[in-house]
This record gives structure tokens, sequence and C-alpha cells, in this order.
């Protein structure tokens, strides 16, 4: 079972979204038949094999063991995957295009990046399983609190000016075999847990694109 599963077609997102069949993929973070599920979320057994059958079918969870039982062969599932981001290639006529307004202050373009960031990452992960080859990716997550917007502001200079720095220094146009790799920085105001999304004192430097 895979951490992350990337749903990448319209039919999947569509039997993913479904409330039934989402509770059936949480449970099945665990191996269950029909029988053991159907106790758990009040349907009949008929019930239930019929939306397992159709998860199966788009590949979002998997046959792990048959128990024979009498004359009757239970079949034990689990979920691909503990998980499941939904690529914005599934929704292909109206996924979003970072280059169609570009703006670093903008947390629409921001989330458009993000969006991207899903669905090239995704294809990767799918290319790489069916070639039995990882994908080679690195991440950097973290926190930073800025007394004031100019802080703020002052941050996101600097960060802009050491990104430029590096990207100069290593990226090599004419590298024989070289392969480009896109370089996504973002800084965005943290959600609290327990409160809706907050705007501090000073204001957030974004505007709606």
């Amino acid at each position: 079972m895979f951490e992350v599963g990337i749903i990448e077609e319209a039919g999947a997102a569509e039997v993913a979204l479904d409330p039934i069949r989402a509770r059936l993929l949480a449970l099945l973070v665990e191996p269950h038949s029909a029988t053991s599920l159907a106790a758990i979320v009040g349907l009949s057994r008929q019930k239930v094999n019929y939306h397992l059958k159709t998860l199966e079918t788009h590949g979002l969870v998997e046959l792990i063991e048959e128990r024979r039982k009498g004359n009757v062969t239970e079949r034990v599932l689990r979920a691909t995957a503990a998980s499941f981001v939904i690529s914005p290639s599934a929704l292909s006529e109206v996924q979003p295009d970072p280059a169609r307004s570009p703006d670093r202050l903008s947390a629409r373009w921001l989330l458009a990046v993000a969006a991207r960031l899903v669905k090239e990452v995704g294809t990767l992960i799918t290319g790489a399983a069916r070639a039995g080859k990882p994908a080679a990716t690195f991440a950097l997550d973290g926190n930073v609190r800025f007394a004031s917007a100019a802080d703020r502001a002052a941050f996101a200079q600097e960060l802009t000016a050491a990104v430029a720095a590096l990207v100069s220094r290593y990226h090599d146009e004419r590298a024989p075999g070289g392969r480009d790799h896109r370089v996504i920085v973002a800084i965005h105001p943290s959600l609290r847990s327990d409160t809706a999304p907050q705007i501090d004192a000073g204001g957030i430097d974004t505007k709606e694109s």
C-alpha cells in the first residue's frame, strides 16, 4: 500500500468522491471483506460488494486474500493507498494553467502552481511505478514567524535573490544528457487548526487574480 495514491482519471475521481465509497476507502486502510464492512457501515453485504467492485474496477482497492468459508469464498480487499489526491488532470477541461496570468503576489496563482505540482508529480509517480523505478524528488517544508509585513516582504526579496543565484550557478542549458527540473518556492500564512484562516494586523501582501 502506498502512503498517497494519485487519482488521474475523471471516472475514478467521481467514484472516490461518493460519500459511501469514500468511507469504504477510509476503512480499507485495513483489510476487510464485504461482510465485515457491511456490519460497520450498516449496509447490506450485497450493496457493499457492489461499491467494492466499482472501487476495484478503478484501481482504488485491491484483492489481497480469498478465504473459503463453507460454500462461499470471501474476498478480502485493501485500499491501494492510505490516502488519495485527485490530480487536476482528472478535470482536464478546467484544470488551472499557471501560465495564463503569472503573478507572484496572487494567492490564486499560487494555487494554480500547486495544482500543476500535483499533476506533474502525480504523473512522475505513475510513470516511475510502471517502470519500477523511484521518482527523484526533493522537498522542504517548514514555518517562519514574521514580526511584521515589512519583514515578510524583505524575506521574500532575499529568498528570491538566493534562489536566482542558485539557479544561475547550477543551470546548464547545454549539458549533454541533462534534465530540466522545476523549482517551486512558496510562502503563505499558516492556517490555525482551531480557527478560520486569519489575516494578521499588518495585512497580507497578496491580491486576487
